[in-house]
């Protein structure tokens, strides 16, 4: 990109349309930009300097039209007023990276397994069982987080869905 816009210089939409103009010189401009998200380039430039939030469906053009599919997950995670309090923030790392933190999230599944057994036979999770439940719920969104960051470098790597 020609020059960096100092003021959306923090916003994860322009750091996404930075990204992709390395790529692409087409998202160099917001006007050309907009014009293949499909939005008026005003509003792409109040997005981009933090004045007006985007809706969703101008996250998604973005993330697929920019091959920055966490851009959706950042939305989710940090702006929709739902998302806040139920999407964990993924960040994608290189894939060997990736693929380790996955397997090391996976190394205790068996142990996992047989605690989720034993404390659920009864149907009733006891106090003294509230400890193993929570460290199993603990257990399972590190390896959700973990699955969801490799599933969107597919994504953006490999154009998988």
């Amino acid at each position: 990109m020609g020059k960096k816009a100092t003021k959306a210089a923090d916003n994860m939409y322009y750091l996404a349309r930075s990204e992709a103009a390395e790529r692409n010189p087409d998202f160099s401009s917001r006007e050309k930009s907009a014009e293949i998200i499909g939005i008026d380039r005003t509003r792409l430039a109040r997005i981009e300097l933090d004045t007006i939030p985007p809706y969703p469906e101008e996250v998604k053009a973005m993330a697929s039209a920019y091959n920055v599919p966490e851009l959706c997950n950042a939305y989710c995670s940090r702006e929709c007023p739902i998302g806040k309090g139920t999407v964990k923030t993924v960040s994608i790392d290189d894939f060997d990276r990736l693929a380790l933190k996955v397997l090391g999230s996976l190394k205790d599944i068996d142990s996992l397994r047989a605690s989720l057994i034993a404390i659920s036979e009864d149907g009733v999770i006891e106090e003294k069982e509230r400890p193993a439940f929570q460290k199993i719920l603990d257990s399972l969104e590190k390896i959700s987080t973990n699955a969801n960051a490799l599933r969107l470098w597919a994504v953006k790597n490999i154009r998988m869905k």
